[in-house]
């Protein structure tokens, strides 16, 4: 059984294929999109999604945020900022992890707690792919 999937960012199409099942970093937690799911829309957190493919394999991409649309014959993730996992270096990590301690040094007061969770999402997508998160000060 397999499903559409599809994987947009501002600057590209990173993938568009026939998948078994999709791993998603939802805000509100993870969740696996596969053939026949519910409808539903989601919003995302910084994280790993993960792409099973029809052979077995797997593809991981760092998204930093951005919406999953889930239906029962495809998903469309569009993601702020998305790559391989592979092509996230220490430098564009880095990168990612300073603009969201800029958000969150910028947030009004009423928005701080999510603008926090924003960096410590961000943190920990760098130790799920293998990079270092050099312990930022929240």
């Amino acid at each position: 059984m397999a499903m559409r999937f599809e994987l947009v960012s501002p600057e590209r199409r990173l993938a568009s294929k026939d998948v078994r099942a999709v791993r998603i970093p939802g805000a509100d937690g993870d969740l696996a999109a596969m053939e026949g799911h519910t409808p539903v829309v989601t919003s995302l957190r910084p994280g790993v999604l993960v792409i099973e493919t029809e052979d077995g394999g797997e593809e991981r991409f760092a998204v930093t945020g951005g919406f999953a649309e889930i239906g029962p014959d495809s998903t469309t993730v569009l993601a702020e900022r998305a790559l391989p996992a592979s092509d996230v270096t220490q430098e564009v990590y880095d990168d990612w992890v300073a603009d969201a301690r800029g958000q969150a040094k910028d947030a009004p007061q009423d928005t701080i707690d999510s603008a926090t969770k924003l960096v410590e999402d961000m943190v920990a997508m760098g130790g799920h792919i293998g990079l270092d998160p050099k312990q930022p000060n929240l």
